[in-house]
């Protein structure tokens, strides 16, 4: 901290300058740095500061006092120049809050989209065995070849319509537009309890 005596003051502009030995040259001082005095400086008072460098390069008195005079009753205990202000932290208790419950509606929004749109994978059903064709000569393929030729597409689609399994089978296996098969796991008819 400097101390040092006003030169000058302009007190219809609210600034002066004040001369002090430990620095170069004169340092600018505004009125907005002595609001905690009791009075006005005046031309000759002594003046406790610290000096600030502005932006521009140029220098100015901060934290003054101005010696022998009386900090103003409604400041704080103690006088302005020695009063240290930390910055105040606001912290807002609802924004973590809000934060919360928007990632909580996003993820809600995207589980219903995901269900509606189908997208969402379910398990695999239970596969069942299917039938594998036996080797073409062997007596099991003619047999089945057989029993097949005695069908026809006729332009039957559901399991309602079939009488038989086999019936069924041969349908989803040759015929178009078949309607028998939802899991398309190659067994048709699986809910009907008909056969």
């Amino acid at each position: 901290m400097h101390k040092g005596q006003l030169k000058s003051w302009e007190d219809d502009k609210g600034f002066g300058f004040i001369q002090c030995n430990d620095l170069k040259q004169d340092t600018f001082i505004h009125i907005s740095t002595l609001k905690a005095m009791s009075r006005k400086p005046k031309v000759g008072d002594f003046i406790y500061f610290e000096v600030e460098t502005q932006v521009n390069g140029k220098s100015r008195a901060v934290n003054c006092r101005i010696e022998g005079v009386a900090a103003k009753a409604n400041s704080a205990h103690k006088p302005r120049y020695q009063q240290r202000h930390k910055p105040r932290i606001h912290r807002n208790s609802t924004a973590p809050k809000s934060k919360l419950v928007l990632i909580l509606i996003v993820i809600a929004i995207f589980v219903f989209v995901f269900q509606r749109l189908g997208l969402v994978t379910q398990s695999s059903p239970v596969q069942h065995p299917v039938d594998t064709p036996a080797p073409k000569g062997s007596l099991l393929n003619r047999a089945f070849t057989e029993t097949n030729s005695q069908f026809s597409c006729d332009g039957r689609q559901h399991c309602s319509q079939m009488t038989s399994r086999a019936e069924a089978v041969y349908f989803i296996n040759h015929c178009p537009n078949t309607k028998m098969d939802g899991d398309r796991d190659g067994i048709p008819c699986e809910r009907d309890t008909r056969f």
